[in-house]
């Protein structure tokens, strides 16, 4: 069994219901919930979730496209520098995966991502497509 995991992070860590719109959005698909978390200091949320390879590209694109609806941040305020509503999507692999696969994966996610929202996406670390 193949087995990846995503870690994204959101621009939101004061509003409970974020998180609990979250969990909903994540219990539609069958991955695996490890954690769901805020730091209102940061305003910053995160949900750690895992599972097969195409529930868990499925499951990032409908957790990160309702934060897109969701956060407003023309008023965010937090200390932790951000880049949107929706930070980061890594994806780690976890078993039967190379870090290729999952680069694969990341990108796949951010072009169908930016393409959806008509939004920017920066690609970091192995999935990076050039140097800076």
């Amino acid at each position: 069994m193949r087995i990846l995991q995503c870690v994204p992070n959101f621009s939101e860590g004061r509003d409970p219901t974020f998180l609990q719109e979250l969990e909903a959005i994540l219990r539609r698909f069958p991955v695996k919930i490890l954690d769901l978390s805020m730091d209102k200091d940061h305003h910053r949320a995160d949900c750690t979730f895992l599972g097969e390879p195409g529930a868990v590209e499925e499951a990032a694109m409908a957790v990160a496209s309702r934060a897109v609806e969701l956060i407003d941040m023309r008023s965010h305020k937090g200390s932790h520098p951000r880049m949107g509503a929706v930070d980061v999507v890594p994806f780690i692999p976890i078993r039967g995966m190379t870090m290729a696969e999952a680069v694969e994966v990341a990108r796949r996610f951010g072009r169908a991502f930016a393409e959806r929202h008509r939004v920017p996406v920066f690609f970091y670390e192995e999935a990076c497509t050039r140097e800076s």
